[in-house]
């Protein structure tokens, strides 16, 4: 699609920031095993991109999904679990708070939350309860005129290093999915406890912790939404999150495919660089192709969505195919490295390692074709 000048604007500066202060660092803060800088992620504070959800009213820029969807492939591009770090505190966190918290509550957390000063986290996954939202057992009991928080919630993007948790918790066992309430809960709160940062394959720049919720005490201000709409209110942002999972995906393949096209312009063999025999030049040619038309399916289905269009199944397929072109061309950029492909020494393990966790969270792909299944089935 034909960008706008504003939203080329805004993909030129994602692309400068991640390019010069994430990309050349981010092999070595896996290394070092360390967090982040806390510097580097006020920077990105700072520029605005934890307030891309986050209407200008609050301190944020509200931009559109086009927008957003570009920012994160820059982003992904760098490194993808620092952006799985800030999309995750944007959508749904910042924006459950702007489309359902109160007025008193998008004035107290939104601002800060915009600018970085706070990070949220999403508490929705249980040990039986993935892909299945609705059969979670973390419970919210009354306590008094609020509410006391108890359960364990699994796979927690930014679990430790968040200031502030959306907890979805079954607040009235009898009435099914409509007995699930959304919480924001500061995670300094007494019984909030991390019991395990987990070891991953792909997205060590980024934490993912197991959290104990121990009768975590809330007050009514502490509820988002109406009571009993939790359910509702973490499959709002489906959409928008499916988009910003395809968006890493293009990301991640578009940074395989450049190091694999770099790589083969270098390398010789048999008396010419490598890109010259066909084998290697038609293998980057498939790779290229693959992106460009994952990248053109998920700019269409953020475009939809700014449209105010039901992109229900454009978004499952765009989050399908970007995430599974992005295993496969990180894969192709091995190949094509031979050896070196292996090593940590070249960038493009890092690449397939971040990948594969595409196909799973935010919904797993094997859910992305029942969904485009039903809305084929639908006509």
């Amino acid at each position: 699609m034909i960008l706008t000048e504003s939203q080329r604007m805004l993909r030129d500066a994602a692309r400068e920031f991640a390019q010069g202060e994430i990309a050349p660092h981010a092999a070595r803060w896996e290394r070092e095993g360390t967090r982040v800088p806390e510097r580097v992620l006020a920077r990105i504070g700072a520029l605005g991109f934890f307030g891309m959800q986050v209407p200008e009213a609050y301190g944020g820029s509200r931009l559109d999904t086009v927008s957003y969807a570009l920012a994160t492939e820059e982003f992904a591009a760098a490194d993808c679990g620092i952006c799985n770090l800030v999309n995750a505190s944007n959508s749904p966190v910042c924006a459950a708070i702007r489309e359902y918290g109160s007025e008193t509550q998008r004035r107290a957390l939104l601002p800060d939350l915009a600018t970085g000063r706070r990070r949220g986290a999403f508490l929705l996954t249980e040990a039986r309860a993935g892909s299945d939202a609705g059969a979670l057992e973390t419970r919210a009991e009354r306590d008094g005129a609020g509410f006391a928080l108890t359960g364990r919630k699994l796979f927690v993007t930014g679990g430790a290093s968040a200031h502030l948790g959306m907890v979805i918790a079954r607040s009235d066992p009898s009435a099914g999915k409509r007995g699930i309430t959304a919480f924001l809960v500061p995670t300094d709160a007494p019984g909030y406890r991390v019991v395990r940062l987990e070891e991953k394959l792909g997205h060590r720049n980024c934490d993912t912790a197991e959290v104990e919720l121990d009768g975590v005490r809330v007050g009514p201000e502490a509820v988002l939404g109406p009571e009993g709409a939790g359910y509702k209110i973490a499959l709002s942002f489906l959409n928008g999150g499916r988009i910003g999972v395809a968006a890493q995906g293009v990301g991640v393949a578009r940074a395989a495919l450049e190091a694999a096209r770099d790589y083969a312009g270098e390398r010789v063999a048999f008396g010419v660089p490598i890109v010259e025999h066909q084998a290697i030049a038609f293998r980057l040619a498939d790779m290229a192709t693959r992106v460009e038309a994952a990248r053109t399916m998920t700019l269409h289905a953020a475009a939809l969505e700014d449209a105010g269009e039901l992109a229900i199944a454009e978004a499952s397929m765009a989050k399908m195919f970007a995430s599974e072109t992005a295993e496969w061309v990180a894969s192709q950029a091995i190949q094509i490295h031979g050896g070196y492909g292996y090593l940590a020494d070249y960038p493009v393990e890092k690449y397939y390692r971040d990948a594969r966790v595409l196909q799973i969270y935010e919904g797993t792909n094997e859910i992305q074709r029942m969904v485009i299944a039903r809305q084929l089935a639908a006509g």
